[in-house]
Protein backbone atom coordinates (compact mmCIF):
# COMPACT_ATOMS: atom_id res chain seq x y z
CA UNK A 1 0.00 0.00 0.00
CA UNK A 2 1.22 3.27 -0.84
CA UNK A 3 2.30 5.60 1.82
CA UNK A 4 0.29 9.00 0.15
CA UNK A 5 -2.95 7.18 1.69
CA UNK A 6 -1.90 8.07 5.23
CA UNK A 7 -0.11 11.17 4.76
CA UNK A 8 -2.62 13.41 6.42
CA UNK A 9 -2.39 11.52 9.56
CA UNK A 10 1.14 12.90 9.78
CA UNK A 11 -0.24 16.23 10.56
CA UNK A 12 -2.79 15.47 13.18
CA UNK A 13 -1.89 15.66 16.48
CA UNK A 14 -2.80 12.65 19.61
CA UNK A 15 -4.16 10.97 21.22
CA UNK A 16 -6.04 9.45 18.71
CA UNK A 17 -8.71 6.46 18.44
CA UNK A 18 -8.56 3.84 15.99
CA UNK A 19 -11.40 1.25 15.83
CA UNK A 20 -11.91 -2.04 13.94
CA UNK A 21 -15.01 -4.03 14.06
CA UNK A 22 -17.24 -6.16 11.49
CA UNK A 23 -19.34 -4.48 9.10
CA UNK A 24 -21.23 -7.10 7.85
CA UNK A 25 -24.53 -6.72 7.21
CA UNK A 26 -25.87 -10.35 5.99
CA UNK A 27 -28.41 -10.49 9.05
CA UNK A 28 -31.98 -8.85 9.79
CA UNK A 29 -30.81 -7.81 12.47
CA UNK A 30 -27.50 -6.19 11.65
CA UNK A 31 -28.70 -2.48 12.03
CA UNK A 32 -29.25 -3.53 16.24
CA UNK A 33 -25.94 -4.99 16.12
CA UNK A 34 -24.11 -2.72 14.77
CA UNK A 35 -25.65 -0.36 18.18
CA UNK A 36 -23.99 -3.20 20.60
CA UNK A 37 -21.04 -3.31 18.33
CA UNK A 38 -20.84 0.63 18.77
CA UNK A 39 -21.42 0.48 22.64
CA UNK A 40 -18.84 -2.02 23.31
CA UNK A 41 -16.32 -0.04 21.37
CA UNK A 42 -16.97 3.04 23.04
CA UNK A 43 -16.75 1.50 26.66
CA UNK A 44 -13.37 0.05 25.40
CA UNK A 45 -12.36 3.62 24.17
CA UNK A 46 -13.41 5.25 27.45
CA UNK A 47 -11.41 2.90 29.89
CA UNK A 48 -8.58 4.00 27.66
CA UNK A 49 -8.97 7.34 28.40
CA UNK A 50 -10.67 8.83 25.66
CA UNK A 51 -12.82 11.94 26.34
CA UNK A 52 -16.08 12.76 25.25
CA UNK A 53 -15.12 14.95 22.08
CA UNK A 54 -13.04 11.88 20.61
CA UNK A 55 -15.52 9.62 20.85
CA UNK A 56 -18.27 11.41 19.73
CA UNK A 57 -16.66 12.22 16.69
CA UNK A 58 -16.11 8.44 16.27
CA UNK A 59 -19.70 7.64 17.04
CA UNK A 60 -20.90 9.87 14.61
CA UNK A 61 -18.72 8.90 11.75
CA UNK A 62 -20.00 4.95 12.64
CA UNK A 63 -23.42 6.16 12.66
CA UNK A 64 -23.03 8.12 9.27
CA UNK A 65 -21.20 5.33 7.41
CA UNK A 66 -22.70 3.39 4.75
CA UNK A 67 -22.34 -0.63 6.04
CA UNK A 68 -21.20 -2.84 4.01
CA UNK A 69 -22.95 -5.22 1.26
CA UNK A 70 -22.73 -8.85 3.03
CA UNK A 71 -19.05 -9.71 4.25
CA UNK A 72 -16.89 -6.79 5.27
CA UNK A 73 -15.38 -4.78 7.81
CA UNK A 74 -15.22 -0.71 8.89
CA UNK A 75 -12.29 1.30 9.94
CA UNK A 76 -12.68 4.59 11.68
CA UNK A 77 -9.26 6.37 12.65
CA UNK A 78 -9.84 10.22 14.25
CA UNK A 79 -8.07 12.63 16.64
CA UNK A 80 -9.53 15.99 17.46
CA UNK A 81 -8.59 17.28 14.72
CA UNK A 82 -11.49 15.20 12.98
CA UNK A 83 -11.95 11.83 11.34
CA UNK A 84 -8.69 10.77 9.40
CA UNK A 85 -9.53 7.43 8.18
CA UNK A 86 -13.28 6.03 7.50
CA UNK A 87 -13.75 3.05 5.37
CA UNK A 88 -14.67 0.07 4.11
CA UNK A 89 -12.66 -3.28 4.56
CA UNK A 90 -12.77 -6.12 2.07
CA UNK A 91 -12.37 -8.44 5.20
CA UNK A 92 -13.62 -7.88 8.44
CA UNK A 93 -11.62 -7.21 11.62
CA UNK A 94 -11.98 -6.65 15.15
CA UNK A 95 -13.71 -6.14 17.14
CA UNK A 96 -10.62 -3.39 18.47
CA UNK A 97 -10.84 -0.55 20.21
CA UNK A 98 -7.05 1.78 20.49
CA UNK A 99 -6.35 5.15 22.19
CA UNK A 100 -2.97 6.17 22.03
CA UNK A 101 -0.35 9.20 20.71
CA UNK A 102 0.04 7.31 17.10
CA UNK A 103 -2.55 5.99 14.90
CA UNK A 104 -3.34 1.94 14.33
CA UNK A 105 -3.41 1.56 10.55
CA UNK A 106 -2.29 -2.21 10.23
CA UNK A 107 -5.63 -3.55 9.46
CA UNK A 108 -6.20 -0.60 7.13
CA UNK A 109 -2.97 -2.06 4.79
CA UNK A 110 -3.93 -5.04 5.42
CA UNK A 111 -7.52 -5.40 4.34
CA UNK A 112 -8.38 -1.54 2.64
CA UNK A 113 -9.70 -0.91 -0.57
CA UNK A 114 -6.86 0.42 -2.33
CA UNK A 115 -8.10 1.96 -5.59
CA UNK A 116 -5.66 4.18 -6.85
CA UNK A 117 -6.96 6.34 -9.96
CA UNK A 118 -8.51 4.41 -12.57
CA UNK A 119 -10.72 4.88 -15.91
CA UNK A 120 -13.10 2.55 -17.14
CA UNK A 121 -13.52 2.82 -21.08
CA UNK A 122 -16.53 1.76 -22.71
CA UNK A 123 -15.63 1.70 -26.61
CA UNK A 124 -17.53 0.48 -29.62
CA UNK A 125 -17.18 1.53 -33.36
CA UNK A 126 -19.30 4.50 -32.95
CA UNK A 127 -17.29 6.25 -29.99
CA UNK A 128 -16.52 5.79 -26.15
CA UNK A 129 -17.70 6.73 -22.71
CA UNK A 130 -15.05 7.41 -20.33
CA UNK A 131 -15.64 7.37 -16.15
CA UNK A 132 -12.74 8.32 -14.24
CA UNK A 133 -12.15 7.56 -10.74
CA UNK A 134 -10.53 9.35 -8.61
CA UNK A 135 -10.28 10.35 -4.69
CA UNK A 136 -13.54 8.82 -3.74
CA UNK A 137 -15.33 10.72 -6.77
CA UNK A 138 -16.04 9.81 -10.24
CA UNK A 139 -16.39 12.02 -13.33
CA UNK A 140 -17.11 10.97 -16.73
CA UNK A 141 -17.27 12.26 -20.54
CA UNK A 142 -18.63 10.95 -23.61
CA UNK A 143 -17.16 11.08 -27.31
CA UNK A 144 -19.11 10.22 -30.09
CA UNK A 145 -17.34 9.78 -33.35
CA UNK A 146 -17.70 11.56 -36.73
CA UNK A 147 -17.43 8.69 -38.71
CA UNK A 148 -20.76 7.51 -40.87
CA UNK A 149 -21.51 4.51 -41.21
CA UNK A 150 -20.57 2.50 -39.04
CA UNK A 151 -22.43 -0.63 -40.73
CA UNK A 152 -22.43 -1.56 -43.77
CA UNK A 153 -25.70 -1.11 -45.79
CA UNK A 154 -27.60 -4.16 -47.60
CA UNK A 155 -26.74 -4.24 -51.53
CA UNK A 156 -30.01 -2.56 -52.37
CA UNK A 157 -29.91 0.43 -50.45
CA UNK A 158 -25.84 1.03 -51.63
CA UNK A 159 -26.20 0.27 -55.33
CA UNK A 160 -24.23 3.03 -57.31
CA UNK A 161 -22.52 4.54 -53.97
CA UNK A 162 -18.84 2.89 -54.59
CA UNK A 163 -17.96 0.12 -51.88
CA UNK A 164 -19.77 0.04 -48.79
CA UNK A 165 -17.50 -2.16 -46.91
CA UNK A 166 -14.32 0.03 -47.28
CA UNK A 167 -16.55 3.16 -46.15
CA UNK A 168 -17.94 1.34 -43.27
CA UNK A 169 -14.31 0.15 -42.14
CA UNK A 170 -12.78 3.92 -42.74
CA UNK A 171 -15.74 5.47 -40.30
CA UNK A 172 -15.27 2.60 -37.82
CA UNK A 173 -10.99 3.05 -37.54
CA UNK A 174 -11.55 6.96 -37.67
CA UNK A 175 -13.98 6.82 -34.97
CA UNK A 176 -11.52 4.15 -32.85
CA UNK A 177 -9.10 6.51 -33.60
CA UNK A 178 -10.78 9.64 -31.99
CA UNK A 179 -11.53 7.87 -29.26
CA UNK A 180 -8.48 6.47 -29.05
CA UNK A 181 -6.26 9.70 -28.85
CA UNK A 182 -8.68 11.17 -26.55
CA UNK A 183 -8.12 8.50 -23.63
CA UNK A 184 -4.24 9.17 -24.02
CA UNK A 185 -4.94 13.21 -23.30
CA UNK A 186 -7.19 11.57 -20.80
CA UNK A 187 -4.18 9.39 -19.58
CA UNK A 188 -1.35 12.06 -19.83
CA UNK A 189 -3.50 14.24 -17.52
CA UNK A 190 -4.63 12.14 -14.74
CA UNK A 191 -2.41 9.31 -14.78
CA UNK A 192 -4.53 6.22 -13.97
CA UNK A 193 -2.76 2.86 -12.73
CA UNK A 194 -4.98 1.15 -14.71
CA UNK A 195 -7.50 1.74 -17.69
CA UNK A 196 -10.42 -1.04 -17.34
CA UNK A 197 -11.69 -1.58 -21.25
CA UNK A 198 -15.58 -2.63 -21.68
CA UNK A 199 -17.06 -3.25 -24.72
CA UNK A 200 -17.20 -6.28 -27.64
CA UNK A 201 -14.23 -8.32 -28.42
CA UNK A 202 -13.60 -6.82 -31.65
CA UNK A 203 -14.34 -3.40 -30.59
CA UNK A 204 -12.16 -3.46 -27.47
CA UNK A 205 -9.11 -5.39 -29.97
CA UNK A 206 -9.21 -2.57 -32.21
CA UNK A 207 -9.24 0.24 -29.80
CA UNK A 208 -6.39 -1.23 -27.85
CA UNK A 209 -4.31 -1.83 -31.26
CA UNK A 210 -5.02 2.50 -31.42
CA UNK A 211 -4.03 2.88 -28.17
CA UNK A 212 0.54 4.02 -27.76
CA UNK A 213 2.67 1.67 -25.70
CA UNK A 214 2.48 3.77 -22.99
CA UNK A 215 -1.87 3.90 -22.24
CA UNK A 216 -1.78 0.14 -23.57
CA UNK A 217 0.14 -1.21 -20.81
CA UNK A 218 -2.49 0.25 -18.21
CA UNK A 219 -5.19 -1.84 -20.04
CA UNK A 220 -7.08 -4.54 -18.55
CA UNK A 221 -9.99 -5.77 -21.01
CA UNK A 222 -13.31 -6.92 -19.28
CA UNK A 223 -15.59 -8.90 -20.80
CA UNK A 224 -18.82 -7.14 -18.79
CA UNK A 225 -21.48 -6.96 -21.71
CA UNK A 226 -21.20 -3.99 -24.39
CA UNK A 227 -21.15 0.07 -24.71
CA UNK A 228 -24.77 0.37 -25.69
CA UNK A 229 -26.48 -3.03 -25.31
CA UNK A 230 -25.55 -2.37 -21.41
CA UNK A 231 -23.46 -4.56 -18.93
CA UNK A 232 -23.90 -5.15 -15.40
CA UNK A 233 -22.53 -2.88 -13.07
CA UNK A 234 -22.38 -4.95 -10.62
CA UNK A 235 -20.29 -7.43 -12.27
CA UNK A 236 -18.06 -4.81 -13.62
CA UNK A 237 -17.27 -3.66 -10.15
CA UNK A 238 -16.62 -7.15 -9.00
CA UNK A 239 -14.21 -7.82 -11.55
CA UNK A 240 -12.24 -4.64 -11.15
CA UNK A 241 -11.91 -5.21 -7.34
CA UNK A 242 -10.61 -8.58 -8.57
CA UNK A 243 -7.93 -7.47 -10.76
CA UNK A 244 -7.12 -4.80 -7.72
CA UNK A 245 -6.82 -7.78 -5.24
CA UNK A 246 -4.87 -9.53 -7.57
CA UNK A 247 -1.91 -6.61 -7.66
CA UNK A 248 -2.58 -6.84 -3.68
CA UNK A 249 -1.24 -10.42 -3.80
CA UNK A 250 1.37 -9.63 -6.39
CA UNK A 251 2.38 -6.85 -4.17
CA UNK A 252 3.10 -9.58 -1.70
CA UNK A 253 4.82 -11.55 -3.41
CA UNK A 254 7.12 -8.81 -5.55
CA UNK A 255 7.74 -8.03 -1.72
CA UNK A 256 8.66 -11.48 -0.46
CA UNK A 257 10.65 -12.52 -3.19
CA UNK A 258 12.60 -9.15 -2.49
CA UNK A 259 13.13 -9.88 0.92
CA UNK A 260 15.00 -13.11 0.40
CA UNK A 261 16.66 -11.89 -2.16
CA UNK A 262 17.94 -8.71 -0.64
CA UNK A 263 18.68 -10.47 2.80
CA UNK A 264 22.14 -11.88 1.53
CA UNK A 265 23.03 -8.44 -0.80
CA UNK A 266 22.47 -5.76 2.45
CA UNK A 267 19.51 -4.80 0.56
CA UNK A 268 16.99 -6.33 3.26
CA UNK A 269 16.91 -6.39 6.86
CA UNK A 270 14.75 -7.35 10.16
CA UNK A 271 14.48 -7.25 13.62
CA UNK A 272 13.36 -4.36 15.51
CA UNK A 273 16.87 -3.78 15.43
CA UNK A 274 17.86 -3.65 11.78
CA UNK A 275 14.17 -2.14 10.94
CA UNK A 276 14.71 1.21 13.16
CA UNK A 277 18.13 1.80 12.02
CA UNK A 278 17.19 1.53 8.12
CA UNK A 279 13.82 3.69 9.19
CA UNK A 280 16.06 5.73 10.68
CA UNK A 281 18.35 6.35 7.99
CA UNK A 282 15.02 6.65 5.24
CA UNK A 283 16.73 3.61 4.00
CA UNK A 284 13.41 1.71 3.84
CA UNK A 285 11.47 0.77 0.27
CA UNK A 286 8.64 -1.41 1.46
CA UNK A 287 8.10 -1.73 5.13
CA UNK A 288 6.82 -5.78 5.53
CA UNK A 289 4.59 -5.95 8.52
CA UNK A 290 4.10 -9.35 10.13
CA UNK A 291 3.28 -10.04 13.20
CA UNK A 292 4.80 -7.63 15.97
CA UNK A 293 2.57 -8.56 19.01
CA UNK A 294 2.66 -6.10 21.84
CA UNK A 295 6.65 -5.05 21.13
CA UNK A 296 7.50 -1.62 22.03
CA UNK A 297 10.14 1.03 20.93
CA UNK A 298 11.68 4.22 22.15
CA UNK A 299 11.80 7.52 20.64
CA UNK A 300 13.06 11.02 22.08
CA UNK A 301 11.07 14.10 20.95
CA UNK A 302 10.96 13.49 16.69
CA UNK A 303 9.36 10.19 15.67
CA UNK A 304 12.45 10.33 13.75
CA UNK A 305 14.57 9.19 16.57
CA UNK A 306 13.26 5.78 17.39
CA UNK A 307 15.17 3.13 18.44
CA UNK A 308 14.33 -0.35 19.71
CA UNK A 309 15.64 0.12 23.43
CA UNK A 310 16.97 2.91 25.77
CA UNK A 311 20.42 1.71 25.06
CA UNK A 312 20.62 2.07 21.24
CA UNK A 313 18.80 5.45 21.51
CA UNK A 314 21.65 6.52 24.14
CA UNK A 315 24.25 5.60 21.76
CA UNK A 316 22.59 8.48 19.26
CA UNK A 317 22.60 10.72 21.42
CA UNK A 318 19.13 11.28 22.13
CA UNK A 319 17.33 10.28 25.65
CA UNK A 320 14.54 8.76 25.59
CA UNK A 321 10.80 10.31 25.66
CA UNK A 322 8.34 8.13 24.43
CA UNK A 323 7.79 4.25 24.48
CA UNK A 324 5.64 3.58 21.45
CA UNK A 325 3.81 0.33 20.50
CA UNK A 326 6.33 -1.06 17.22
CA UNK A 327 3.37 -1.75 15.39
CA UNK A 328 1.77 1.97 15.41
CA UNK A 329 5.28 3.70 15.20
CA UNK A 330 7.22 2.02 12.33
CA UNK A 331 4.41 1.81 10.13
CA UNK A 332 3.93 6.02 10.79
CA UNK A 333 7.85 6.62 10.50
CA UNK A 334 7.43 4.54 7.13
CA UNK A 335 5.14 6.91 5.66
CA UNK A 336 7.21 9.51 6.51
CA UNK A 337 10.03 8.04 4.90
CA UNK A 338 7.94 7.56 1.44
CA UNK A 339 7.87 3.54 2.47
CA UNK A 340 5.48 1.38 0.77
CA UNK A 341 3.41 -0.93 3.36
CA UNK A 342 3.15 -4.66 2.50
CA UNK A 343 1.26 -7.28 5.51
CA UNK A 344 2.92 -10.44 5.10
CA UNK A 345 1.11 -13.74 5.44
CA UNK A 346 2.83 -17.09 5.88
CA UNK A 347 5.72 -16.54 2.70
CA UNK A 348 7.92 -14.31 5.16
CA UNK A 349 8.04 -15.07 8.77
CA UNK A 350 10.91 -12.00 9.29
CA UNK A 351 12.57 -11.81 12.78
CA UNK A 352 10.34 -10.03 15.53
CA UNK A 353 7.35 -9.77 13.16
CA UNK A 354 8.87 -6.88 11.03
CA UNK A 355 11.23 -6.73 7.80
CA UNK A 356 12.01 -4.02 5.24
CA UNK A 357 13.28 -4.04 1.68
CA UNK A 358 16.14 -1.52 1.03
CA UNK A 359 16.20 1.44 -1.00
CA UNK A 360 20.31 0.97 -0.87
CA UNK A 361 22.50 -1.02 1.41
CA UNK A 362 22.95 0.41 4.88
CA UNK A 363 27.04 0.66 6.25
Amino acid sequence: MQPERFRSLLTSHGPFGSVYFDDSHDTEDAGAQLDLKWRALREQLEQQGAGSALTDIIGQAIVEHRPAVGRGGWAVVASADGVLVNEHLIRPAGPMARVSQLPYIVPVVEHGEEHPTYVVAAVDHAGGDFMVHRGGEVSSETVDGEGYPVHKASSAESAGYGDPQRTTDGARQKNIREVAERLTTLVDDVDPAVIFVVGEVQSRSDFVKDLPDRVASRVVQLSVGARHSGFDDAQLHHEIDREFQRRRVAAIDQAAQQFQAGSGSGLATEGLAGVTAALRAGAVETLIIGDIGDATVVAGDDLATVAPNENVLSELGTAPTQVLRADEALPMLAVSTGAALVRTDERIAPADGVGAVLRYALR
